[in-house]
């Protein structure tokens, strides 16, 4: 999905406020996480993960495996949080962080 500055940078914002849906262990990417972060972005559709310790390029890689594995797009990551995005044209307006930041 391509997303302009503006729309990018609008998603950011949102996602400075919101907390870690997931977070990711030692265990790296397992079934069981893999199924809840395709339903925290069906119910959200934005969501931020917690991304285990390690170096930049392994939490790099991790963020794309985990947007891969969702089928989302990796907004931002800084640090040890990834934002995660994966529209869903049936979302529940008041569960997705999409819907309650719309001015």
């Amino acid at each position: 999905m391509q997303l302009d500055n503006a729309t990018i940078k609008r998603l950011k914002g949102i996602g400075h406020e919101l907390k870690p849906v997931v977070m990711i262990g030692n265990k790296g990417i397992t079934p069981t996480i893999t199924e809840e972060i395709d339903r925290a972005l069906s119910d959200h559709e934005l969501i931020k993960v917690k991304l285990p310790a390690g170096t930049k390029e392994e939490r790099d890689v991790i963020g794309a495996e985990l947007a891969a594995t969702a089928k989302a797009t990796l907004i931002h990551s800084i640090g040890r949080m990834a934002l995660l995005l994966r529209k869903n044209p049936n979302a529940n307006p008041k569960l997705s962080n999409l819907a309650r930041h719309t001015q």
